[in-house]
């Protein structure tokens, strides 16, 4: 399996992404897992700006991003999935998508959410896709930069 690194961060492909994670994990495919922005052709374009020259991106809705992975479709390349939200990595592991790990990253503050950590701010509904992952033996961890201790994710929904 191809998948090297998975990362929930808001702001999908930027800094931190673009130049920490995916030269730390050697990465050769980013792949943007969201049912909306793959159909929103200015989000695709900055997105495909702020990917790394040299490293491939996808951007796609769930259920093509679970086919192509379990298709073996990149089975060649070093992987890196990046969501928005909690609930579209539950809808991969559903579809058979083999997770094993998430880096829990920048998840922006709204007037529906509250702050865990400095970075993470989290509603209900991502709590509870929180949960269902753990329960699925996805490990959940905090990492904000690869030099940054990584913190178990679940320690922080139960402060």
């Amino acid at each position: 399996m191809s998948i090297i690194g998975v990362r929930i961060d808001g702001r999908l492909i930027h800094g931190q992404v673009a130049n920490l994670w995916t030269t730390k994990l050697n990465i050769s495919r980013i792949m943007v897992v969201d049912n909306v922005v793959c159909n929103n052709a200015i989000e695709k374009s900055g997105l495909k700006l702020a990917t790394p020259s040299g490293v491939k991106l996808s951007v796609l809705p769930v259920e093509k991003a679970a086919a192509n992975i379990l298709a073996g479709k990149y089975d060649s390349q070093r992987l890196l999935i990046v969501a928005k939200k909690p609930e579209t990595l539950y809808e991969l592991v559903e579809a058979g998508v083999p997770i094993e790990e998430i880096n829990v990253g920048n998840m922006s503050q709204s007037t529906t959410t509250r702050s865990i950590t400095k970075s993470i701010n989290v509603d209900d509904n991502d709590i509870n896709y929180f949960n269902k992952l753990n329960e699925k033996g996805v490990k959940l961890v905090a990492q904000m930069v690869p030099s940054d201790k990584a913190e178990d994710f679940m320690s922080f929904l139960t402060k």
